[in-house]
């Protein structure tokens, strides 16, 4: 999943620029994650486990992982579950897609568990930061909101022609990366100060950007205007 794969010759390449702000870090981690996890995803395969499964399981630990964080927000070195959570999800999302892919288990069902799991994933890793001060409801609800059209704008590109979008600077795995840092932040010390509230427009920035790069590359990779229906 990575950039290079939502760009077929058509995106602007003579922007290098663009391109680069607009890489994740799905760019660099992929391909190194691939090659560690490669026998992990071959012994699963023939042990039968199938990438549907994976999704689900990830799926499932995510949204408990959310709910738990949620109600018991006030004890902050649950959150240090996070970091380690969210690396176990991206090896999932890595081994899932190599037996989808490499091991002929793609699927239209799994293509809809993909999009749908990682939207609910992502919803329920990042509420728990509502009940976190200073965070405030509303910017993580703006964020939340904002990574779904972000997922939303991704899966367009596919819609009118195009790949499904995965262009940053705030995809998934940069995502998981800052919710993570965030995580371990509030472990280790027990509480945030009062000047962490400068992440959430911060997240909100970058996930705009996001938004606009994935709308853009996915127009010009199709070479329809913006303004089309």
């Amino acid at each position: 999943m990575m950039l290079s794969s939502g760009s077929n010759g058509r995106c602007p390449a003579s922007q290098p620029r663009a391109l680069f702000l607009a890489a994740t870090s799905l760019t660099f981690l992929k391909p190194r994650l691939k090659r560690s996890l490669r026998p992990l995803a071959e012994r699963l395969f023939r042990t039968g486990i199938t990438a549907n499964q994976l999704t689900l399981i990830s799926l499932i630990g995510s949204v408990g992982l959310g709910l738990v964080l949620s109600i018991c927000s006030n004890r902050s070195i649950l959150f240090g579950l996070l970091p380690a959570w969210l690396f176990v999800r991206m090896g999932f999302a890595t081994i899932d897609g190599m037996l989808a892919i490499d091991f002929g288990q793609k699927s239209r069902l799994g293509g809809f568990l993909n999009e749908a799991g990682d939207i609910a994933s992502d919803i329920s890793l990042f509420l728990p930061l509502a009940f976190v001060a200073p965070f405030r409801t509303a910017p993580v609800v703006l964020i939340i909101a904002l990574i779904v059209l972000s997922e939303i704008a991704g899966i367009a590109g596919s819609m009118v022609g195009g790949s499904r979008r995965l262009d940053g600077p705030f995809g998934k795995a940069d995502r998981s990366l800052a919710l993570g840092a965030v995580g371990g932040w509030i472990a280790s010390i027990g509480s945030l100060p009062r000047g962490a509230a400068v992440l959430l427009p911060i997240f909100v920035t970058l996930l705009l950007v996001t938004i606009i790069n994935r709308i853009r590359f996915a127009a010009a990779e199709t070479k329809k205007p913006l303004a089309s229906g």
